[in-house]
């Protein structure tokens, strides 16, 4: 149940003390009219008007539409848009006397007793309000006989008619029963007409209302109301004044949407219907003081944030959060969460949670909120058609109560005090190293897709009971963004809504939907000083930050150069100060932020701050990308992605499953090796070449080779020219060669060539050695570098044909270091096939983890200079098959890091 009981039939006409019926326009949903009834009968509305060109479209019949929407329990309470009729000559009255008549039909058919009709827009109609109320006499007289009405609308950008008092004159003036007034808030308060006229009009007059709100806009009015038009609550209109001033006639009518917005008739029609039938109710709460609708109870801050992490996120976060001062003080008895805490600040790790989680990166999941009564706050979520989350609990567990925002995100309403959510979790005896100080959790920031921002802002606003704030855009360093703040009456709840509404193509920050949760310091600057001792990762923020600071807002010396020295951002207004500073990424999502409000300041942080925050987070992470240091007590390596391992993925899908796993570079197969393998013709396809070189620069990840240049009896070196200049565009560092040869000087010229060829482009050219060609093992790959002499040359060691040619690792570990650029790293079953067609098959398609099979990995690595990167080339076509190429690179680079890495302690 969403509002009272639902009746078993129709609902009958509100009275003046029952509840009002809820309609929704088919105009506010996308799909044809069968998925708009549908919607709304499922959001739980009394009523729809069903929009003219709805009908057309539809394969039902009018009469089918009406037995439709009984099934549903639907009423149909109005039939539009019936344009152009009044003060116009005689001739285009007949004819739309005419219209007007089959018109009549479709309402009767339909069970409509309603048709809407809009001020003219015509420029045959003409500045008579006589002859327009004579007209719509003639228009009500013929529907009247039928047992119909007509509700006449002042459209904003009507000929003549653009206001609902002039609409009223004429209505007056027409002076029949079956003619009164559509009363719609668009059209009122878009043009700011004053609401007390609307006094003077008898709700028995007002035969429909239609509800939309806004942001205000400085544009066309036909264009704002057409595309912009928001749920009530979401703009800047004072819905409920103007609701308020209607009912306050007597109109005991249906309160009904009428919402055109480019976003909601493209979404999913049921969400979009949920939304607005949530507005109307949150709506008719602040008009009327409905009881129907459990008021919100009062919040008391924040009480946990949860982040979902795995075995990869899950340390970073863990890092962070220590350098941030906080102690892992407790430990979920039945589940893998730990709880972090500094003063009333706790962050939850969640390692098992119910949401995906990209690998590798850590997400905001859930909030919990203090609540003085749990319970009211559960109703009245589920009143709004927030669902219900399940939560296995074991017996002696807290049951607390979660519903989910439409972005996934749970929220958790909790009360502090004796058998709280706390006495979940055992402690761990850790104490906090920061000596208090963060205190407490200042705010939320999530970032939404342009179609769940209003959907998630509307959720806050209504199920939690925030008010919100204006909503701001502004320019960023990858377009532009909008952002919405929202908080309860006390100011401990504040949650931030950021997207980006124009968002085009691939080109990204490489920070896919960023989020961050902001902890309280009362002394930002002695927390910055002392978590910096403790290697807090502060993101630096460039000294043109702090000269363009001190000509705005002139702080004093001292105080600038401590902001400058602490990467510590400083904003001020009428009500107090604001500094705050933010860590870097932990990877590629999340952040954290360090506030300090003065007195009364309660916003968050100047706008021009944040394209200062997102460059110098995307500058730093793409640095870390590129010149990773490890921890103390960490052995890290440089992955790259061999393509090999996911040869199913085009060059930019590498490059995207490259950077959600974290290796830092990919390796790219600009030739055709087999005639069974795809081919990705970088070389010549500027098209593909152009996206492959967007989700590089977007994503940090880096090509560090391109393969192959394979060199046989028959292959000139000068026909891989192109193959080469791709390479150096794409910005690669090395070629992979093989030369199946027999004949050595014809080898050994051609391979100098190719080497004469790429030195120009910054390439080295490294030789791969497969067992089963003419050049099989390390000593032959020896003899054609000596004997070619060329310094950019190189000799790459692939693991599985290293130990199936049976080359030696004392030879090895004799080469020159400079020799050795990368290494191709796999695992294989122990022994060698018996002939060359298995050999190909376990080398192309069944290839091991690191630490799977009985490669001598640690004697091999060994014996290469430390600190070259790692491509992993480990194809495994079954496991492809099962789990998707992208999950494979995944599994791949994190069981190589297991095997390979030494990680820090946590």
């Amino acid at each position: 149940m969403l509002i009272d009981e639902r009746p078993d039939t129709h609902p009958a006409p509100a009275t003046a003390a029952g509840p009002p019926r809820l309609s929704i326009a088919t105009a506010c949903l996308s799909g044809t009219l069968e998925d708009k009834l549908a919607a709304a009968a499922a959001a739980g509305f009394h009523g729809v008007e069903i929009f003219e060109s709805d009908l057309i479209a539809s394969a039902w019949s009018p009469a089918r539409i009406r037995q439709e929407c009984r099934r549903r329990d639907l009423t149909v309470e109005a039939y539009q848009p019936f344009r152009d009729f009044e003060a116009v000559p005689p001739h285009l009255l007949r004819s739309n006397l005419r219209r007007a008549e089959r018109k009549f039909d479709v309402l009767e058919q339909l069970g409509a007793t309603t048709m809407l009709v809009g001020s003219a827009e015509s420029a045959a109609t003409i500045d008579d309000d006589d002859l327009a109320a004579e007209q719509l006499h003639e228009l009500a007289e013929r529907a009247g006989r039928r047992g119909l009405r007509i509700a006449y609308e002042a459209q904003a950008w009507g000929r003549h008619v653009r206001s609902y008092a002039h609409a009223w004159r004429i209505v007056r003036r027409a002076g029949h029963p079956a003619l009164g007034l559509c009363l719609d808030s668009f059209h009122v308060l878009s043009r700011d007409d004053d609401l007390a006229g609307i006094a003077v009009i008898p709700g028995d007059k007002v035969f429909h209302l239609q509800l939309a709100d806004a942001p205000r806009l400085k544009m066309d009015v036909v264009e704002w109301s057409r595309h912009h038009r928001l749920f009530p609550g979401l703009g800047a209109f004072d819905l409920a004044a103007f609701t308020g001033r209607v009912q306050a006639t007597g109109y005991t009518g249906p309160l009904s949407l009428e919402v055109f917005n480019d976003i909601y008739r493209q979404a999913d029609p049921r969400q979009a219907a949920i939304d607005g039938m949530r507005s109307l109710l949150a709506l008719n709460e602040a008009v009327t003081g409905d009881v129907r609708l459990p008021s919100p109870p009062r919040l008391g801050g924040h009480v946990f944030t949860e982040l979902a992490v795995d075995e990869v996120s899950g340390p970073v976060a863990a890092r962070t959060l220590t350098a941030l001062g906080f102690a892992r003080t407790g430990r979920h008895r039945s589940k893998p969460v730990e709880l972090w805490q500094q003063g009333a600040a706790r962050i939850l790790l969640n390692y098992a949670p119910q949401r995906r989680v990209a690998p590798g990166t850590a997400m905001i999941c859930a909030l919990g909120l203090e609540s003085d009564d749990p319970a009211r706050s559960a109703q009245r979520a589920d009143r709004l058609l927030a669902p219900v989350l399940p939560r296995v609990r074991q017996p002696q567990e807290v049951d607390l109560s979660s519903v989910a925002a439409p972005d996934g995100t749970a929220v958790f309403f909790c009360r502090s005090g004796p058998g709280s959510w706390l006495s979940d979790f055992a402690p761990t005896g850790e104490v906090s190293a920061a000596d208090g100080l963060i205190t407490a959790t200042d705010h939320i920031a999530l970032t939404e897709s342009v179609d769940d921002f209003d959907q998630v802002a509307l959720f806050f606003r209504s199920v939690l009971g925030l008010a919100s704030g204006p909503t701001t855009e502004f320019a960023a360093p990858f377009g532009l963004l909008r952002s919405r703040s929202a908080t309860d009456a006390g100011h401990t709840v504040r949650i931030t809504l950021n997207t980006a509404p124009l968002r085009r193509g691939s080109w990204a920050p490489g920070t896919p939907s960023p989020q961050h949760v902001a902890f309280v310091s009362s002394d930002v600057i002695a927390s910055a000083r002392a978590l910096r001792a403790l290697a807090a990762p502060i993101l630096p923020i460039p000294d043109n930050y702090y000269d363009d600071l001190d000509a705005r807002l002139a702080p004093p010396p001292r105080l600038l150069a401590t902001l400058r020295e602490h990467s510590i951002l400083y904003d001020s207004d009428e009500a107090g100060e604001y500094l705050h500073f933010y860590t870097e990424m932990l990877g590629s999502r999340l952040f954290f932020e360090v506030v300090q409000r003065v007195d009364g300041y309660a916003g968050y942080g100047s706008v021009a701050t944040v394209p200062v925050r997102m460059a110098a987070h995307r500058h730093h992470r793409l640095q870390r990308l590129r010149d990773t240091a490890p921890h103390p007590g960490e052995r890290v390596h440089d992955y790259s992605l061999a393509h090999l391992t996911a040869l199913s993925l085009s060059p930019p899908e590498l490059v995207e499953a490259a950077a959600a796993a974290g290796y830092r570079y990919v390796g790219l197969r600009l030739t055709r090796v087999t005639a069974q393998e795809p081919h990705y013709p970088l070389a010549t396809d500027p098209a593909l070449m152009r996206t492959t070189k967007v989700r590089l620069a977007a994503t940090g990840v880096e090509v560090l080779d391109i393969e192959l240049a394979r060199i046989g009896p028959d292959e000139d070196p000068r026909d891989f020219q192109r193959f080469l200049e791709a390479g150096a565009e794409l910005g690669a560092r090395h070629v992979i060669t093989q030369l199946p040869d027999a004949d050595r000087a014809r080898k050994v010229h051609r391979f100098a060539q190719l080497c004469e060829m790429a030195r120009p482009l910054g390439l080295t050219v490294d030789l791969e050695f497969p067992s089963w060609t003419e050049t099989p093992d390390l000593a032959e790959a020896t003899r054609v570098l000596r004997a070619a002499g060329q310094s950019n040359a190189g000799v790459l060691i692939d693991l599985l044909h290293f130990a199936r040619s049976g080359s030696s690792v004392a030879d090895l570990r004799e080469l020159p270091a400079e020799w050795f650029h990368f290494a191709h790293v796999c695992d294989a079953p122990p022994g060698v096939p018996a002939t060359n067609e298995e050999l190909i098959h376990t080398a192309r398609f069944e290839r091991l983890y690191p630490g799977e099979g009985g490669i001598d990995l640690d004697g091999i690595l060994s014996a290469l200079p430390p600190g070259i990167p790692y491509a992993l080339e480990i194809p495994r076509a079954q496991l492809v098959a099962q789990v998707g190429a992208a999950e494979h690179a995944r599994m791949a680079l994190a069981a190589t890091r297991a095997r390979l890495d030494v990680p820090a302690a946590v």
